[in-house]
């Protein structure tokens, strides 16, 4: 039986009971057997400034890094905050770019799955992650698009998904992302 899939889950609120933190546990009980997905905390990464990033940079960045590096995907659990990506996922974003030209997001396949308790379900911080991602070289899952409106009502007193039509669309994201994950890996696109 081959490895599965090391996934880092990236999620982008740090609120103790967040409905994003939430989602990205429900996704990793629906995963396919093919990926191990872990939540990689970057609630501790302080902000990224240039003038840090020397030859002894701050070991939260240094232990992210390689984290990610090692990692064969990533996935991104958001909510939105003002039609954008939270502050602590862009700063995860660029601590993971940088130094220049050592960027660990660099052809590393992703996907996003956005989740808010209005009714477009994070829309915004979907499409600005997106704009991110093409710029470090991420080739992230286009299809299914995964916008969970009213994320506050989809999970029961356990925190599992409470119905069978959103758990069946998750699970299929899932599956459909780890299909995306090895049809990359067999291109060599990624490093």
């Amino acid at each position: 039986m081959e490895k599965p899939m090391n996934v880092c889950v990236l999620v982008g609120s740090l609120r103790k009971a967040s409905f994003n933190g939430m989602l990205a546990n429900a996704l990793i009980s629906l995963a396919p057997s093919s990926m191990k997905l872990d939540i990689v905390e970057i609630g501790q990464l302080p902000f990224y400034n240039e003038d840090l990033d020397t030859a002894a940079p701050p070991a939260p960045w240094t232990a992210f890094r390689q984290r990610i590096k090692a990692a064969d995907a990533v996935l991104f659990v958001t909510p939105e905050y003002n039609r954008s990506v939270p502050a602590v996922l862009k700063n995860a974003l660029d601590v993971g770019s940088r130094p220049y030209g050592r960027s660990v997001w660099d052809r590393k396949p992703g996907a996003i799955v956005s989740g808010s308790p209005g009714a477009i379900g994070g829309f915004g911080a979907n499409h600005h992650l997106r704009q991110s991602l093409v710029f470090l070289n991420v080739p992230t899952l286009q299809q299914p698009e995964a916008y969970l409106g009213h994320v506050d009502k989809l999970f029961d007193e356990q925190g599992k998904i409470a119905g069978d039509s959103t758990r069946k669309f998750l699970e299929g994201f899932m599956q459909t992302f780890a299909n995306w994950v090895e049809t990359i890996r067999s291109q060599g696109q990624r490093v």
